[in-house]
């Protein structure tokens, strides 16, 4: 903490000052679209949005129950994979391509759909040398828009369980999706991405161009319609890069301000989204308890990540106290320095994002810890817009249920009796990510094809594995980088894992929400654990903490922890 000065710490105070401060009226605005209010912006898009519902034939009134809301995530997501897999791989074909690229691979197209499909955004290719400007907008843009509303729909879907009593219909996904869209995404989208022209993140249809380089030669310079992209990338948690290095990009993140407004992004839906809970919930405590629960987890771990970093590498002691004290810079952007590539990357791995304005790779050991536990945790502390929220609220269950353990009574949370099945499907959802990480880990780490993938070898190499399974598992999408992971192997392995963790986990969400729904409502009692008090938000994050490290100890241990002890010991 000494290494942090003071514009430091001024940059961290405005940062989290800023985002809680907007979490209330951005929270109330995001419950009222889905409780179907009308809103300020009603005027300008609810003739967007009953447009939508006439051509697509959608009863805006008519609900259904969770196994026909789930038939109809899976259906359209399917069809959406199956659409931008074939915008990929026959992108030589079709328009917007000034540069003339290929198609792609048929495990790179299956990987790519996938991995924006599920929100997910891992990247096995480089988007400036890879990707069409028509990918860019009609394929992946879209997808950023549409996998960030399914997150949201589903988070909304259970909170309708949580508040309604003896019914069977859960909502509409073809409405909860379509507002998703048009009243929350589409309109930061564009505000941000202004913005962040502004700033000088390019917008542009023309060609790449050539320029005169500094020394002899020629240079050329990618440019297309990066900020349009950029600026749902953030919002919707999906962090997939215009460019190959994503926000450390100057063309993607040229200065501080839209620096600060990107990392803003990251977490702000996924925070706003408690508030939008606790007023859904009739009980705006249960919502700011919850967001207490995440950032009473996210703030150690983020001054610990850039306290290691801050400290450099101990080999390079000797160096001059000037550059010393600059800390770890390997692999991040002096525009940025190391505390602001630290909450980027604590962020980013945090809220189920992925985007990088710095390399996790050149870490150190601990620093790099940090972002690969963050997602450990199952992407639940902010996480991502919509999964992050109810897959925290499948902690909460869990937690509600286990005090019930303690004290002898039968577990409640908001009027609701948690039971057998509500656990059940609970845990099916915890799981599933566990086993993605490790299972996909252990195959890669014992076969030719897996182990082919690492630049480095030892507990770095090691490391690698662990955090691609780690990201795709989670649906993250970050990378630690010194993988090859454009390669048969990889892009399978790491599309299945996505696949499984986002539908996996979705599935027994809505089903709990199905389950909720049809209950009663049970009256408080002196029995009734309060779930909004300090001892309920140290028993949640202890509970998230305690899971994500029991489990992923081991692997931690073989990766970063040896690494670190492999670094001191020659001092």
């Amino acid at each position: 903490m000494n290494n942090i000065m003071l514009s430091d710490w001024v940059q961290i105070a405005l940062y989290f000052a800023v985002l809680f401060a907007l979490v209330k009226p951005l929270g109330l605005y995001m419950a009222r679209v889905y409780g179907g209010e009308r809103t300020f912006m009603a005027p300008a898009l609810r003739w967007l949005e009953c447009g939508i519902y006439k051509v697509c034939g959608i009863d805006e009134k008519a609900e259904t129950d969770w196994k026909a809301y789930a038939v109809h995530i899976i259906v359209f997501s399917a069809l959406m994979l199956l659409g931008l897999y074939g915008i990929l791989r026959f992108q030589d074909i079709l328009p917007f391509n000034p540069q003339e690229l290929s198609g792609t691979s048929p495990d790179l197209s299956f990987n790519t759909a996938v991995s924006f499909v599920t929100n997910t955004n891992w990247q096995a290719y480089g988007g400036e040398t890879t990707m069409s400007y028509f990918s860019q907008m009609a394929g992946l843009t879209i997808q950023n828009f549409i996998s960030a509303a399914v997150g949201m729909a589903g988070l909304v879907a259970l909170i309708r369980g949580f508040t309604r009593k003896e019914s069977h219909t859960i909502g509409n996904f073809w409405v909860d999706m379509t507002r998703g869209i048009i009243y929350i995404l589409l309109p930061l989208s564009i505000v941000l991405a202004v913005m962040l022209a502004s700033q000088g993140v390019v917008q542009s249809f023309k060609p790449y161009v050539e320029v005169q380089a500094i020394e002899q030669g020629t240079q050329t310079i990618a440019v297309g319609p990066a900020a349009s992209q950029v600026a749902i990338k953030q919002l919707g948690t999906n962090g997939g890069g215009f460019f190959n290095v994503n926000s450390s990009h100057p063309l993607e993140n040229p200065t501080p301000l839209s620096n600060f407004l990107e990392m803003l992004a990251i977490l702000l839906i996924p925070a706003a989204l408690c508030y939008t809970f606790g007023y859904m919930a009739r009980d705006t405590r249960q919502g700011w308890a919850v967001l207490a629960a995440m950032t009473v987890i996210f703030v150690p771990l983020f001054f610990f990540c850039a306290v290691q970093e801050k400290g450099g590498n101990p080999h390079l002691a000797n160096l001059a106290a000037l550059e010393q004290a600059a800390g770890n810079m390997e692999g991040k952007e002096a525009r940025f320095g190391v505390v602001n590539s630290a909450l980027w990357a604590t962020a980013t791995t945090a809220a189920s994002n992925g985007s990088v304005n710095s390399m996790h790779d050149s870490y150190t050991p601990l620093g790099g810890l940090v972002p690969m536990l963050m997602m450990q945790f199952s992407e639940v502390i902010y996480g991502g817009v919509g999964c992050g929220l109810y897959g925290m609220l499948i902690y909460v269950l869990l937690t509600v249920f286990i005090a019930g353990l303690m004290v002898g009574r039968t577990p409640e949370y908001l009027g609701k009796k948690v039971q057998s099945f509500e656990i059940k499907m609970a845990s099916v959802a915890m799981l599933v990510p566990l086993v993605a990480v490790l299972l996909g880990t252990a195959v890669a780490a014992v076969t030719a094809a897996g182990t082919a993938g690492p630049l480095n070898g030892g507990a770095q190499g090691f490391s690698e594995i662990l955090y691609a399974f780690s990201s795709a598992g989670n649906n993250n999408g970050s990378a630690f980088a010194g993988l090859s992971a454009n390669t048969p192997f990889y892009n399978t392995a790491l599309g299945f894992a996505m696949l499984f963790s986002r539908f996996w986990c979705l599935l027994p969400v809505l089903a709990i929400a199905g389950s909720l729904a049809a209950k009663k409502s049970v009256p408080p009692s002196a029995g009734t654990l309060p779930t909004h008090t300090p001892l309920f938000i140290g028993m949640l994050a202890a509970v998230v903490v305690l899971i994500g490290v029991l489990t992923y100890v081991p692997a931690l241990a073989l990766g970063p922890v040896a690494e670190h002890f492999e670094m001191l010991k020659n001092l």
